[in-house]
């Protein structure tokens, strides 16, 4: 099996990963879609060794006989970067590989709104990227990265697990650190961070209690803190983050969490109406004073949701519903595809149709508003 021409195919599908394992055909991730790909070779024991080989160094050879997992990344000529996860399963290797896109893309090409470009202007606080797997937040940091870089002279440190885009420096000055050959780990790399002088703090990760407590001291501090989390709303991102930590001590993070937070971006990828790939559907949740005060106390966090949905004009924000019934009312996704996402499918589906809740039928159609 030849890894280059299988990497090449894949790209010009647009795929998003590859995996491979033994004793069967590769399968690729199309438009979120998991395909066999029987045309190529099954692969085997041989392919998986010699790939591992080529991938991975001495010392990440032994990582990985050690810890039996280790990610990387990896550059393939004529495809561009992949972010690899070699591991084992059933006593032999296999391979994860995830194709990262040339360039970074804008961030209003992403289908962000402008609230989310205004994040590039912060000085300090936090933000975070979250969604499942695959879903983009990657992408939108750097995105967000390459938004400061053009405009702001300033420090931009990142600290990823692997590092995926890379970045040259046009207006800021940026330092691109990978956990495990530049950094030992995410918390070590964050509190050596703080000695270097940054502006802009990249995490790949909010991976655990100590990493989260020096981001948010560092967002409150005087920086910008970029990071993910595996979240799908706000309201679970906010609950996750304090439930991290002892119950007597998450009163204070809750305060301290409502005065850094500065946004929240949580994306889903739906399929297009055409086919032709997946697009973005974001909820957006912004601090304001009264999102501040459903942070802070745990009584007020499920009011997030309908915080974001009447905060849409004044502020920018948007709930998912809004964003799903924006696409479906463009043409962008079909109603079908739609209402297997949204929160309240007879809400949309009246919306989607000019009604709005509680009032009589309207002649023209109306924008999702709460």
């Amino acid at each position: 099996m030849t890894i280059d021409a299988l990497l090449a195919a894949a790209a010009a599908r647009h795929a998003s990963d590859v995996h491979l394992r033994v004793g069967q055909p590769p399968l690729v991730r199309v438009n979120g879609v998991l395909e066999r790909w029987p045309t190529f070779p099954v692969v085997s024991r041989d392919d998986l060794e010699s790939l591992a080989s080529r991938l991975l160094t001495t010392d990440q050879m032994e990582r990985l006989d050690r810890t039996q997992e280790v990610d990387v990344a990896w550059v393939f000529p004529g495809v561009g970067r992949c972010r690899a996860s070699v591991f084992r399963q059933r006593g032999s290797l296999a391979v994860a590989l995830r194709l990262i896109p040339v360039s970074v893309p804008a961030l209003a090409d992403l289908g962000l709104p402008a609230s989310v470009e205004a994040l590039a202007r912060e000085s300090r606080g936090l933000v975070l990227v979250t969604g499942a797997t695959g879903s983009g937040k990657s992408t939108t940091l750097a995105a967000l990265v390459a938004a400061i870089n053009l405009h702001r002279p300033v420090h931009i440190l990142t600290i990823e697990d692997p590092i995926e885009f890379l970045h040259d420096d046009v207006q800021a000055v940026i330092s691109q650190r990978e956990v495990g050959i530049d950094v030992p780990s995410y918390p070590a790399g964050l509190k050596s961070a703080l000695r270097q002088d940054p502006d802009v703090i990249l995490l790949g990760e909010l991976r655990d209690m100590e990493t989260i407590e020096t981001a948010l001291v560092a967002a409150e501090t005087g920086h910008l803190v970029l990071s993910t989390l595996h979240t799908l709303d706000a309201p679970e991102t906010i609950n996750r983050i304090v439930s991290v930590f002892e119950p007597h001590h998450q009163a204070q993070i809750r305060h301290q969490l409502a005065r850094v937070l500065r946004a929240s971006i949580s994306q889903r990828l739906l399929p297009r109406a055409d086919g032709k790939g997946r697009v973005l559907a974001a909820e957006v949740l912004v601090s304001t004073p009264y999102v501040r005060d459903c942070i802070a106390d745990r009584d007020k966090t499920s009011l997030l949701a309908s915080a974001i949905a009447s905060g849409s004009h004044e502020y920018g924000m948007q709930s998912f519903d809004q964003a799903i019934l924006a696409l479906c009312q463009q043409q962008v996704v079909t109603e079908e595809e739609a209402a297997r996402w949204v929160t309240n499918v007879e809400e949309f589906k009246m919306r989607l149709r000019g009604i709005t809740p509680g009032s009589r039928p309207s002649s023209s159609p109306s924008r999702f508003q709460s």
